[in-house]
């Protein structure tokens, strides 16, 4: 079962201020009272007193989940987004001057909550840590055998996505990018792991569309635009040339960084 929501920021003088030992605050939530845990084997966070969880969707974050928030300004972090006419509201992790949301996934998520998430916030995209569970990279570099090569680069076709990807991912609505490395460092390095991998949402002519791409370059791209991915537009331009238009549809500045030797190529 889900734990208490943990947050990096709270409002001290109406300051956005991290966790630090012995702190307290008030939840930009809902404004009740939180206190600091801090603690060598824990990530430093704020937490209702009691047992208050303002924010139904909001987890217990992992030190992975954490490093990723922090690759982006602090002032992009924990945004506040509401519904005027349901009066809803709920924590992004992320979200850009360009209004894109960015959830960072560790623990397993019910199909049904991925929905809502995904209708509430609109514009987003997911990215999920492919090593929550020992199978999932295995799974990973065995299914990428079938991926087959299109004219953009770094954009491949997959017959059978459920035998490369979680089920869970398979139905999303919005692109779901996979992180296969994580945080540990030890592991030798492997183009396939060290890179990002986007699953995009439908299908061209019954084909899943995989998109690879460097951390480098999502990190480059992912805050200069409205939406990473014009999702519709590769669909449609990979379905025409499945259908045996074969000249190559082209999109100027897409991320996807061709097939990884040593490293992925700048697009």
């Amino acid at each position: 079962m889900r734990g208490p929501c943990s947050m990096k920021f709270a409002l001290v003088n109406a300051q956005r201020v991290e966790a630090h030992p012995g702190g307290r605050g008030m939840c930009p939530n809902c404004n009740g009272e939180v206190i600091a845990k801090c603690g060598a084997h824990r990530v430093s966070h704020w937490a209702h007193r009691g047992v208050r969880d303002c924010d139904s969707w909001a987890e217990k974050e992992t030190e992975w989940h954490r490093a990723w928030k922090n690759k982006f300004p602090a002032d992009w972090q924990e945004i506040i987004q509401y519904d005027g006419q349901s009066g809803e509201k709920h924590i992004a992790d992320v979200r850009t001057p360009h209004g894109l949301v960015i959830e960072f996934q560790h623990s397993h998520l019910d199909p049904l909550e991925r929905t809502k998430r995904e209708r509430f916030y609109g514009n987003m995209i997911w990215i999920v840590d492919g090593t929550r569970l020992q199978r999932d990279y295995p799974r990973f570099n065995k299914g990428k055998d079938d991926f087959r090569r299109t004219p953009i680069n770094g954009y491949f076709l997959l017959t059978f996505p459920d035998q490369c990807f979680p089920t869970m991912w398979l139905e999303s609505s919005i692109p779901v990018i996979f992180d296969f490395r994580g945080l540990d460092e030890s592991r030798a390095p492997d183009p396939f792991r060290d890179g990002l991998w986007c699953l995009l949402p439908g299908r061209a002519e019954g084909s899943a569309v995989v998109v690879g791409m460097s951390r480098e370059q999502f990190l480059q791209v992912a805050p200069s635009r409205p939406r990473l991915i014009a999702v519709q537009e590769y669909l449609d331009g990979l379905t025409q040339w499945i259908r045996g238009t074969r000249a190559a549809p082209r999109f100027p500045g897409i991320p996807g960084g061709g097939w990884p030797r040593r490293r992925f190529k700048r697009f």
